[in-house]
């Protein structure tokens, strides 16, 4: 069965491990994923990430999910904007502030995926694609 869109579901595996409480979470790997996954680990959503082999010889992106104290997740909240049936383009000017600068806004410009603050400096827009926090 094909899938029509691989980054929700990724978003989706991502959050119900989260609320699972795993320690790690499995996702089929593509480039745009592993770029998702460098940005959650650089704004310190996700502990670490890598790319595995499956049983099958096919990669897998494997999160590694960081937890607070008491055992809450660092992730509140992972949310998908664009999607493939509708689309949804910012200019640099319409970037959304994401939790008053506690979450982030993950874009896709024509510079590469960045995170909302990155669009800013770079003065660019894009496609907003999700919204961690």
């Amino acid at each position: 069965m094909s899938m029509t869109d691989p980054v929700a579901d990724m978003l989706t595996r991502i959050r119900n491990a989260c609320g699972a409480k795993h320690r790690r979470v499995d996702i089929p790997a593509s480039k745009l994923k592993l770029e998702i996954a460098r940005l959650l680990k650089e704004n310190n959503f996700i502990t670490d990430f890598r790319t595995v082999l499956s049983d099958e010889g096919r990669p897998l992106l494997r999160v590694i999910l960081k937890y607070a104290h008491g055992g809450h997740s660092v992730i509140r909240e992972l949310r998908r904007v664009s999607s493939p049936g509708l689309r949804k383009y910012v200019a640099m000017t319409e970037i959304p502030r994401v939790r008053n600068g506690l979450g982030v806004a993950i874009l896709s410009t024509s510079k590469g995926l960045m995170t909302d603050r990155e669009a800013r400096q770079q003065r660019t827009g894009g496609e907003l694609l999700a919204l961690v926090w």
